[in-house]
């Protein structure tokens, strides 16, 4: 006998476990990137997510008093019961204020040491890097940035090439900085000197340019396409844009906020690296919220602590944002949100997946209440999720979508059906209204329990 209206997939053994605990809240993700860091006094961790059942805990299963069991004592559970958000808020505030002191779960450490041993191979093994790094990156002594930057191949497995990789990519962003980031008074000034150095100027005339050698597209009022002028009009608006934007990015931080030296310099980078990516891609430009999934690179690459590593964050940050984003790139491209690799079809494979694993919830949401997923997806998918949790639950998720081998969106959509279907039945007892509400202010999970059903999806499709 299961439980009537849940899907049958569901009906398994594979949910009579309790969920985990819900991780703590830490920020400061120090990662020491290119050879294994030395565990000393390691920060207080944050439970990864793990593809195998999760451990008993005493976190209680909000549907347990009205589970019905089978002879096999079969429990279905989700964490959408109305006490579930605030719960987990309070055990993890008291999570938070103990684990200073608190050691590091011994599965974290067991994965930590696997990691580095795996990253201190002369070729690291990618394949195997994945399926760790896929169960959650543990915060023991901070690894994050060397493994990201290898998930997103910024760096090649093989160690030997690392300097050279670096200090090539390094050397590319510095030029395309000075070249993008100029000012057009400068640019002109340059010309005007190149000029001098290759044409020998009149005795009468030394240091000045006659009017006749004043290049029509050098002119500040030239509406030429190819005058540096009319163009840096045309990038002011842009501009503007990343500034107001940069400057709302996680107000709640100060990392990323406040009048500190430290918090200017970031918003500085930030701002650079939007602002060249912009220039360098005109299909695409900046697109609002490009901000929000900047911010997690930086934040991990500039708390390396390899003290070259953080200085060179900018540089590191910009390649690894511009590999991220061509994944996702026709996401942000507003001609093709109608065809089919826009974000509207995006959304719509979020809907048949859902409809697949779950048809009575996708019955109720886009039949009955006619909660349109735009509503709700269109910001999850865009911002990879960084506004629905907490900055360092979302340094999880991230972990999980970076392994994917076949890209993060494949793994990016099962998260978000994820979410849906365990947030059930609440959403089957609610309306348009308190769905939609409920949908556009994700409660708090537990992001552990989240990535295992987002990955026990992959499995059912297996």
């Amino acid at each position: 006998m299961v439980k009537k209206g849940v899907p049958d997939w569901l009906n398994s053994s594979l949910w009579s476990s309790p969920q985990p605990p819900p991780p703590s809240q830490h920020q400061n993700d120090a990662v020491k990137p290119f050879s294994p860091p030395a565990i000393v006094e390691p920060p207080p961790p944050i439970p990864p997510p793990t593809p195998t059942e999760p451990p008993i805990s005493s976190i209680r299963d909000p549907l347990s008093s009205n589970s019905v069991n089978n002879n096999n004592s079969i429990t279905v559970y989700y964490s959408d019961d109305d006490n579930a958000s605030s719960s987990a808020n309070s055990t993890a505030s008291a999570a938070h204020s103990s684990s200073i002191s608190a050691a590091p779960p011994p599965e974290d450490i067991s994965r930590h040491a696997q990691i580095v041993q795996e990253l201190s191979r002369k070729i690291i093994n990618m394949g195997e890097l994945r399926r760790l790094a896929s169960q959650g990156v543990p915060d023991v002594a901070g690894v994050r940035a060397t493994v990201w930057k290898l998930l997103l191949g910024y760096l090649p497995p093989d160690r030997s090439l690392w300097p050279s990789e670096l200090a090539k990519k390094r050397s590319q962003y510095k030029q395309f900085k000075e070249e993008l980031l100029m000012n057009p008074s400068e640019i002109t000034r340059r010309l005007e000197k190149s000029n001098l150095e290759n044409n020998e100027p009149d005795v009468g005339n030394q240091g000045f340019l006659s009017r006749s050698e004043i290049n029509h597209e050098e002119h500040p009022l030239s509406l030429g396409k190819s005058s540096v002028w009319n163009q840096f009009f045309q990038d002011t608006e842009i501009i503007e844009q990343i500034d107001r934007d940069v400057m709302r990015t996680h107000p709640d931080m100060h990392f990323f906020s406040g009048d500190s030296t430290s918090a200017k310099s970031n918003q500085e980078a930030l701002r650079n690296i939007l602002i060249v990516f912009a220039k360098l891609n005109p299909g695409i430009r900046y697109v609002q919220g490009m901000n929000e999934i900047l911010a997690p690179l930086f934040y991990v690459f500039k708390n390396d602590p390899n003290e070259e590593n953080a200085i060179s964050a900018e540089a590191d940050t910009f390649f690894c944002f511009v590999e991220l984003l061509s994944g996702f790139r026709d996401n942000f491209v507003q001609q093709l949100d109608n065809s089919v690799v826009g974000i509207r079809a995006t959304i719509t494979r979020l809907s048949r997946l859902l409809k697949e694993h779950d048809e009575e919830l996708w019955r109720h949401l886009e039949m009955t209440t006619k909660v349109n997923p735009q509503f709700y997806a269109f910001r999850w998918i865009t911002l990879l999720l960084t506004q629905e949790f907490n900055f360092a639950d979302s340094l999880l998720i991230w972990d999980t979508l970076l392994s994917d081998p076949d890209g993060p969106q494949e793994t990016l959509l099962r998260v978000c059906c994820a979410m849906l279907i365990i947030v059930r039945r609440r959403l089957l007892a609610g309306d348009f209204t308190s769905n939609l509400k409920l949908l556009q202010h994700y409660p708090s999970s537990n992001i552990s329990h989240l990535l295992y059903v987002a990955n026990k999806l992959r499995i059912h499709l297996a």
